[in-house]
């Protein structure tokens, strides 16, 4: 069965194309990138655009004509926390359908997360521990781990079973907050680059909002970073000049790299950070926002290592769809 996901975030729309065996295993068959920054100024106008209609339906206008030529069985599209946010989105859904005839989801940070979830967990099927994953969004970040280590159910693509089924049921935490990069860039950092007081008060609200999982303890897991800030992150600290998926994929870097980052990025001006590597091209100016934000989450709690995925929310879709299709009648939330 072949299936096109396209995941419509706050700051990127991405495009994957996959081939999907009676197992659930996922085949990519062809992924694409574009960074129209759909939640712009969405923090303080509350609105999308009318210029991101345009840019969203050019975009996923493009992304259909992709899907068709690979011969996808099916289209999914979900919209995330720029389109949550929205007070318009019922306009933009609506718009978005009569000019692409795609039909938008609206997911809940908590869908959100247990997708990106899924996602994740299907690029590393032989984990030793389980995973924390984190995902820093461009309106919000989600966090979601397994209710206690489980290495041997992580291998499972489908995470709400039935006893009927043979297998256990697993409980899985979900975290959605509103830290997301784009949206504090453009809350704190006036300044190019920022002022130390910007930097400050920045991490100010990100620990404020990290603070809804003081309870937990994440002694006996492992770090999964996912999304544009660690992959970009991983170019970065190897040095390329251009992603490179199969560079990025897996790639591990220590708590210590991450704080070095994070202190150079924020004393760089955008146009510094954008001269590091092609990789940073369309968040150059969030960069610095997203690696704080990382560097915060592993001191609180004392990650010393985060592994990254490019993986996430769209190869989750894909897995919901798969699950659906095999077991229609099973709850799947």
């Amino acid at each position: 069965m072949k299936i096109a996901s396209i995941d419509i975030g706050t700051n990127t729309v991405l495009l994957l194309v996959a081939d999907v065996d009676t197992n659930g295993v996922i085949y990519p068959l062809e992924q694409e990138q574009r960074l129209p920054r759909l939640g712009k100024d969405l923090d303080r106008n509350k609105i999308i655009s009318t210029s991101a209609f345009d840019r969203i339906s050019w975009i996923l206008n493009e992304y259909k004509n992709i899907a068709k030529q690979h011969k996808a069985n099916r289209i999914i599209a979900a919209a995330t926390s720029a389109v949550r946010d929205a007070t318009n989105k019922d306009e933009f859904l609506s718009y978005i359908k009569s000019v692409t005839g795609i039909d938008v989801e609206v997911l809940s940070g908590d869908d959100e997360a247990l997708c990106t979830y899924k996602g994740v967990i299907s690029e590393f099927p032989q984990l030793s521990k389980s995973a924390v994953v984190l995902d820093i969004g461009g309106g919000s970040t989600e966090i979601s781990f397994p209710t206690k280590p489980t290495p041997p159910l992580l291998l499972e693509p489908v995470l709400s079973i039935t006893k009927e089924e043979g297998r256990v049921e697993v409980s899985l935490h979900r975290f959605s907050l509103q830290i997301g990069s784009v949206r504090l860039t453009e809350r704190f950092f006036k300044h190019n680059p920022p002022e130390p007081e910007e930097v400050e008060d920045a991490i100010n609200l990100i620990n404020a909002e990290f603070f809804q999982l003081k309870h937990s303890d994440f002694t006996d897991y492992c770090l999964i970073g996912v999304a544009g800030t660690a992959t970009t992150l991983a170019c970065l600290d190897q040095n390329l000049q251009d992603f490179d998926i199969e560079k990025v994929s897996g790639y591990e870097i220590n708590q210590e790299r991450v704080t070095q980052w994070s202190r150079r990025l924020c004393s760089m001006s955008v146009s510094e950070i954008r001269s590091l590597s092609d990789a940073t091209q369309g968040r150059a100016d969030i960069l610095a926002m997203g690696v704080l934000t990382l560097e915060q989450f592993m001191k609180l709690f004392r990650f010393q290592s985060l592994t990254v995925s490019e993986r996430g929310l769209r190869y989750g879709l894909i897995i919901r769809e798969w699950e659906r299709t095999k077991s229609p009648s099973i709850p799947l939330y």
